[in-house]
């Protein structure tokens, strides 16, 4: 496995705080497709009832951001990044209870700035 993009060298912005581009490597991007089991359906219809943060979507929803960001990361250092500006996520219901999310955004070099 490629190693990743360190966490800190990740922007929603077109720049990183206390680093300067000095290439940029292309578009990258993360991909899983997640979907929750029939129980956890049952659980999740139960919470509905009583209102509130439906938990077992939230961890769910968490957890498959969490992936395709690491993705997103892998495929970054793979191309000989150390960096990713203007990442954003988004996300597309693909079937009945099946969701995909996505994590792209635009791999660079960067440096620390003098």
């Amino acid at each position: 496995m490629a190693s990743t993009v360190p966490h800190h060298q990740v922007s929603t912005t077109n720049d990183i705080p206390g680093y300067r581009i000095v290439r940029s490597l292309g578009i990258v991007r993360g991909i899983t497709v997640r979907s929750r089991s029939v129980v956890g359906n049952i659980g999740a219809a139960l919470q509905t009832i009583v209102g509130g943060n439906i938990s077992i979507y939230t961890e769910l929803c968490e957890k498959a951001r969490e992936e395709a960001y690491e993705l997103m990361l892998q495929h970054a250092a793979a191309m000989g990044a150390n960096g990713v500006v203007g990442m954003r996520y988004d996300a597309n219901d693909v079937g009945q209870g099946v969701t995909e999310v996505l994590a792209y955004g635009t791999a660079v070099q960067v440096e620390a700035s003098t």
